[in-house]
């Protein structure tokens, strides 16, 4: 490279690496500097809406402290918490995007468990990721909630691993819970989901004559997630999990560290409870509740299959019960159609509060099939 060459790469003093190095230090102040914390509900104003919140906070949970984000646009109104699957992977990273909506018939709570997100952090003994602790963790913050804010009861979303989380909870507490939402839901054990998404891929793969992914399935080779979502079935409509990070790296609420940590903890936290993801008898143990049951399933997951998803809820009994597919969505209902989930959400909680009053006033509601 000439020295003219080199001459005319200089803008106000700066050659192409010193511009390199400015454009780096302003990625790392925006992530740094500038992000790590959640932005004020306002209004057309711009003034913050007087009954909102807004807040991402530490609490103490099992004697960890765990990073817990709040959000609504009046304070006042019905409890969401959403539980995130993994059993590290978060879903806060991507409320800003999905949920703005929803705020405003809800306070949705976001919490990135020990280990998981902005937790990964925290002073996390590896003997204490464990299933058992995890639903403690979960009944501690329920607890929190509702006493904080005056209600009886929240509605409970889960998502993926999170949805075997939140069938334990609603059937160990019912009290605490004014209804169950289960997307991306787990269903059956892992054998009968392997042997769907090997189905799935081999169906995909003959069909646009990926030969190695034959040859690779019938050699016995394991089924591999990525594949899956190459082939549409974690984001319909894609083929990868790359739009799902792209999304979360423009979270408000996550500094640099925080993202780095998404996969670290998504990997710490898998390794250590792998022994309490296995072998869950959902037809046996978990059947009969005592809270309304919804699942919100896209047609193409093949995560967790939706097929056996459904199938699973069809030997539900529920004092209430519904399958809502979502059709142009895989595995994230939630972000794929983030209308139509606003739309279910708002249509739930009328559903459950006319259930709540019927209840209240005594009315015989059977459990149904």
């Amino acid at each position: 490279m000439t020295r003219r060459f080199i001459s005319t790469l200089k803008v106000g003093g700066l050659t192409l690496a010193g511009t390199a190095l400015a454009l780096g230090l302003w990625i790392g102040v925006e992530f740094i500097a500038l992000r790590g914390e959640t932005p004020a509900i306002t209004g057309e104003n711009g003034q913050k809406l007087t009954r909102s919140i807004a807040t991402l906070e530490r609490i103490k949970l099992g004697g960890i402290e765990q990073y817990v984000l709040i959000r609504g646009t009046d304070s006042t109104k019905p409890l969401l918490l959403f539980l995130h699957g993994g059993p590290g992977m978060p879903v806060m990273y991507l409320a800003h995007a999905f949920q703005r909506d929803l705020e405003n018939f809800f306070v949705l709570v976001h919490w990135d468990r020990r280990g998981a997100g902005k937790s990964y952090g925290a002073c996390v003994r590896s003997d204490s990721l464990t299933l058992r602790q995890t639903l403690n963790d979960t009944f501690e913050l329920t607890e929190h909630l509702l006493t904080r804010f005056g209600h009886h009861k929240l509605f409970l979303v889960a998502h993926s691993w999170g949805t075997l989380l939140g069938l334990l909870a609603v059937k160990e507490h019912p009290e605490y819970y004014a209804a169950y939402i289960g997307t991306g839901q787990l269903s059956a054990d892992s054998l009968r989901r392997y042997l769907v998404q090997r189905r799935f891929l081999y169906n995909m793969a003959r069909a646009y004559g990926d030969n190695d992914l034959i040859e690779w399935l019938i050699g016995g080779g394991p089924v591999h997630e990525d594949d899956l979502f190459r082939y549409g079935g974690g984001l319909q409509g894609a083929r990868s999990f790359m739009p799902i990070l792209l999304t979360g790296l423009r979270a408000p609420e996550y500094d640099l560290f925080d993202a780095l940590n998404v996969p670290r903890g998504a990997s710490f936290v898998a390794e250590r409870m792998k022994d309490d993801m296995n072998g869950r008898d959902f037809e046996k143990h978990l059947r009969v509740f005592k809270v309304p049951i919804y699942f919100f399933l896209g047609r193409h997951d093949y995560i967790t299959p939706s097929v056996l998803a459904a199938e699973y809820l069809g030997s539900v009994r529920a004092p209430l019960k519904q399958l809502v597919w979502f059709e142009y969505s895989a595995h994230f209902p939630f972000w794929e159609e983030q209308r139509k989930f606003t739309a279910e959400m708002i249509r739930i909680q009328n559903d459950v509060t006319a259930f709540q009053i019927r209840h209240s006033a005594g009315l015989d509601i059977p459990i149904t099939n």
